[in-house]
């Protein structure tokens, strides 16, 4: 694929308002969307994405419920995940398996702040929950499994900043936490509306570490004021993520534009979220859809016209607190997590 070469003058360092009028999109919206748009047209996904129905649910939590019926009947069928450190199986879908022309670019970095992170690869998501769903992918040929890497995660979250758009959001489902494929991405997307976890104020536990309680799910918040920040907040985000993981729970990782924890003010930032949770490896029985990232986030991509229709917030809400862990554990979870960052 073409390269994307970006430098820190490419940071967008404060996108529009969602209030204010659209700002002109950046070089990295303009050749993400086009080449998007080039492969929809091509017949390279698995279904032709319009726009999709769209409502918010009655409620406080104000539940953002979305209709795709396409991606639940089309997509690839997730695989089969054992434990929260399965290594990568050769035999199974992986990423070195993408059509060429899947492929968009890769994302590389000259110049500061600090040395490059890794290149990453930008695919389209053949299965997409938006327009723009892509794909960001570490070179696949090094097969590696879905636990999340410092180096990836802050070239993913240097390509939030390339983004001028508010609604551009990056995230990462981990094994048992809604991850369909044992080979490291993230995933990319452009969301057309604000969500409550951009500006709630968090509950400080230490000095880079928040327990943010808006939206459906409580998250420990990560906040990045700049570019030179993302590395010291990779490096947090993955360690606290590798603390899950030792003490057997899944988790998801959403990045999105947002205020400082302590609330709007100060000028806006990059906001990273971790939701720990407890596994599922499978689906489970009953559920009215599959929780991860988006769900965790506020965003319910709903499967059929019924559910769409008539899900109410506390019946979602329920649906997702099922697989979150009790305050108490949340709470002396929170207090490990500060301790192993104030180290």
């Amino acid at each position: 694929p073409e390269e994307f070469v970006y430098g820190e003058e490419d940071f967008v360092l404060q996108a529009a308002g969602w209030g204010g009028p659209d700002s002109a999109p950046s070089r990295f919206d303009r050749v993400l969307l086009a080449g998007w748009s080039d492969r929809m047209e091509r017949g390279l996904f698995r279904y032709r994405l319009g726009p999709l129905p769209t409502r918010v649910l009655p409620g406080p939590v104000r539940l953002v419920a979305q209709l795709n019926e396409q991606r639940s009947a089309e997509r690839r069928p997730p695989q089969p995940v054992r434990s929260l450190r399965d290594p990568f199986d050769p035999g199974a879908f992986n990423f070195t398996r993408l059509r060429p022309a899947e492929l968009l670019f890769r994302l590389r970095r000259t110049g500061g702040p600090g040395p490059p992170p890794e290149p990453l690869l930008v695919a389209i998501n053949a299965s997409p929950l938006e327009r723009g769903h892509v794909l960001l992918l570490p070179e696949p040929a090094r097969r590696l499994p879905q636990v999340l890497a410092a180096p990836a995660l802050r070239g993913a979250l240097e390509a939030a900043l390339l983004s001028a758009h508010p609604g551009f959001r990056v995230g990462f489902n981990g094994l048992g936490g809604g991850a369909s494929v044992n080979h490291l991405h993230l995933h990319g997307l452009y969301l057309d509306r604000p969500l409550p976890l951009e500006e709630a104020p968090a509950e400080p536990l230490g000095p880079r570490l928040g327990l943010l309680r808006a939206g459906p799910a409580p998250a420990f918040l990560f906040f990045a004021a700049g570019p030179a920040e993302l590395e010291p907040v990779s490096r947090a985000v993955c360690r606290a993520a590798e603390h899950l993981v030792g003490a057997g729970l899944a988790c998801n990782v959403l990045a999105t534009r947002g205020e400082p924890p302590a609330g709007p003010g100060a000028g806006r930032g990059l906001r990273v979220l971790l939701w720990a949770r407890r596994p599922l490896f499978g689906a489970k029985a009953g559920e009215p859809f599959a929780v991860a990232l988006c769900e965790l986030a506020g965003l319910l991509p709903l499967p059929n016209e019924p559910l769409y229709r008539d899900i109410t917030e506390a019946q979602a809400l329920s649906a997702i607190r099922q697989h979150l862990l009790p305050e108490p554990e949340l709470r002396l979870l929170g207090g490990e997590l500060a301790r192993l960052l104030g180290d």
